[in-house]
């Protein structure tokens, strides 16, 4: 038998999932990291801080994407929603572990900022499911395209040497389209203009910060 949650259960287990994931508890993928078969090359100091500036960006952008999740499923009106919501918040979890690794393999850390970047994210999720589903899909659909468009930037910037990084990256961008596409064909709304250009700035902002902290 499935277990129907409430609005509270919804709650209550996104809180527990705020406090373990922005404390930066180890979290295990259920797929394969992609880069488990790339070789590791070591990179010049400046080649590898900059690596792990973009990683760790990277793995603030996944607590992000958890926190809105959460958020969106916690308010969420139709079950079937809150299900497509759930499934693409485990395949996240995914990316959160891969990040983590890599971060770990570049011997740097993740944002110390990461309760704040949750905090924040939940909120906007939060906001998006009291919305009404149809802006909640079109929020995270907005999302997932913002995302992936990053992720390419991303694979760009990389040190050509980097390759564990870029298969990472490479599988995320992938899910991230993915993701787009199953809020487009569960009926998500096109948000308006001036709520896309405010989603760029604020993501721009968390991206400038977690580069360095």
């Amino acid at each position: 038998m499935t277990r129907t949650y409430s609005r509270l259960d919804n709650l209550i287990i996104s809180i527990d999932s705020a406090l373990r994931l922005s404390s930066g508890e180890a979290v295990e993928a259920k797929r394969p990291n992609p880069a488990i078969d790339v070789p590791d090359i070591v990179m010049e100091e400046p080649h590898r801080e900059h690596a792990a500036g973009l990683m760790r960006i990277n793995h603030s952008g996944e607590i992000c994407a958890q926190a809105l999740y959460a958020g969106q499923a916690a308010t969420a009106r139709n079950p079937e929603v809150q299900a497509e919501m759930q499934k693409a918040a485990d395949e996240e979890i995914d990316h959160l572990s891969w990040c983590k690794e890599r971060l770990d393999e570049l011997e740097s850390k993740p944002s110390r900022l990461a309760p704040l970047w949750y905090a924040g994210s939940f909120a906007i999720g939060a906001a998006a499911g009291l919305a009404g589903d149809g802006w909640s899909l079109g929020f995270l659909k907005e999302t997932e395209n913002q995302v992936e468009a990053h992720l390419a930037n991303h694979i760009i910037k990389l040190p050509a040497e980097d390759a564990r990084s870029r298969a990472i990256l490479d599988q995320m961008k992938i899910d991230e389209a993915k993701h787009a596409q199953m809020a487009e064909d569960s009926g998500a709304f096109d948000l308006p203009g001036p709520v896309r250009g405010l989603m760029k700035l604020t993501a721009g902002a968390m991206k400038a910060i977690a580069y360095k902290v």
